[in-house]
């Protein structure tokens, strides 16, 4: 594809997007900060989705469609044999994951997670009337294996049921854990009872060169457990909502639980997009993913250049950067000073680690490599 998917200039954006990334913040500041792209959009989703709507073809969804075209992309990409029959189609990827933490964990229970993490996660497990019990990610973006067998032995210790809600790949990060982290955590899971639910939105964005991405339900010993997978994040489709629930072998007695009114939210629209995207966008998506990768060694160069006081280790996956501004000065709410000074919005630290993310920054890539050079140059002005 000669035509750069991710090079729209900011007026161009500012003229032609209304989702909330462009219209949370006055004009002046730059968004860089909901996970969402700028990228142009899938030809194949375009003719689908416009077909449809052209023909009429606006009622309610029909999951086992959606389920095959996920079973089929999961297969192709990662030899993850998938039964669309262990799948419930649902409206999202954190609708499904939080419906499934209420059948495995009991009304005010613990739930495990690892931050620095996707902030919504502590969001639904509060929603749902769950307790959050905290196992910290290495100071380096790893899993900590001891630190999750020490929240493992906590949360079990009254006799409760217990979840962990993994992310994979690791957002914020953009750590991608590896098989050996994976393996070392399903045991963890198995000895203390633990139940795993892992969020894989993220999944389709991981960069060449680095290490690969492993599928929850493909480690030995996970079993038990479920993965969530949408290619919402993978081909920019938030607004046209959808996403599969997939259980374990050992977890289908638990998926035939969820209630069928959680397969309602899903948009039909939304399955024609992504069973689109799935089948006929992955071409597109190749391409998309080698700009975030060029995007991702822009960043940086730009910050080794004009913010080398920050901190950071560059995503193996995602479109996100994780910034430790720590040394720079600037407080424990970095984000409102680049903000307010720079205008440049950024996600806070505190977002996504509320009790030792101060003085970090998520910064999203998946913009023009003109804008993140505009948006390095604010952040320095801080400076």
């Amino acid at each position: 594809m000669s035509t750069p998917i991710l090079g729209a200039s900011e007026s161009d954006l500012r003229r032609d997007r209304t989702s909330v990334k462009w219209v949370a913040y006055p004009p002046d500041v730059l968004p860089l900060w909901v996970a969402e792209m700028d990228a142009s959009p899938c030809p194949a989703v375009v003719d689908a989705v416009t077909a449809a709507v052209g023909r009429g073809d606006t009622g309610y969804g029909w999951g086992p469609r959606y389920a095959e075209e996920v079973a089929r992309y999961l297969g192709d990409t990662w030899g993850w044999s998938a039964d669309p029959s262990a799948m419930v189609v649902v409206a999202d990827v954190m609708i499904g994951a939080s419906e499934v933490l209420r059948l495995l964990t009991d009304e005010g229970g613990p739930v495990v997670v690892s931050p620095p993490v996707y902030d919504s996660f502590f969001g639904f497990v509060e929603a749902i009337g769950r307790r959050r019990v905290d196992a910290r990610l290495m100071p380096e973006g790893r899993l900590d294996l001891e630190a999750v067998e020490r929240a493992f032995v906590a949360a079990t210790a009254g006799g409760e049921r217990v979840a962990y809600l993994l992310c994979n790949p690791q957002n914020p990060t953009g750590t991608v854990h590896s098989p050996d982290e994976l393996a070392g955590l399903a045991a963890l899971a198995r000895r203390y009872g633990v139940r795993v639910v892992s969020d894989e939105i993220h999944a389709p964005l991981v960069h060449a060169g680095g290490p690969s991405f492993t599928p929850w339900l493909t480690v030995p010993g996970a079993e038990d457990g479920f993965a969530v997978f949408s290619p919402s994040k993978g081909w920019n489709l938030a607004g046209l909502k959808s996403a599969a629930v997939v259980a374990g072998a050992e977890a289908l007695a638990d998926l035939r639980r969820l209630h069928p009114m959680h397969t309602h939210g899903s948009s039909h629209l939304g399955e024609i997009a992504h069973v689109a995207a799935l089948r006929d966008g992955r071409e597109w998506q190749r391409a998309l993913v080698g700009e975030l990768t060029a995007n991702r060694e822009l960043l940086g160069r730009l910050l080794a250049e004009h913010l080398p006081g920050v901190r950071w280790t560059p995503p193996e996956a995602t479109y996100l950067a994780w910034l430790d501004c720590r040394a720079l000065g600037l407080g424990d709410d970095v984000a409102a000073v680049f903000r307010e000074r720079g205008r440049v919005a950024l996600g806070s630290g505190t977002w996504y680690d509320p009790e030792q993310g101060a003085g970090f920054v998520r910064l999203n890539l998946a913009t023009s490599p003109a804008i993140i050079e505009e948006a390095v140059r604010r952040m320095a002005s801080v400076l």
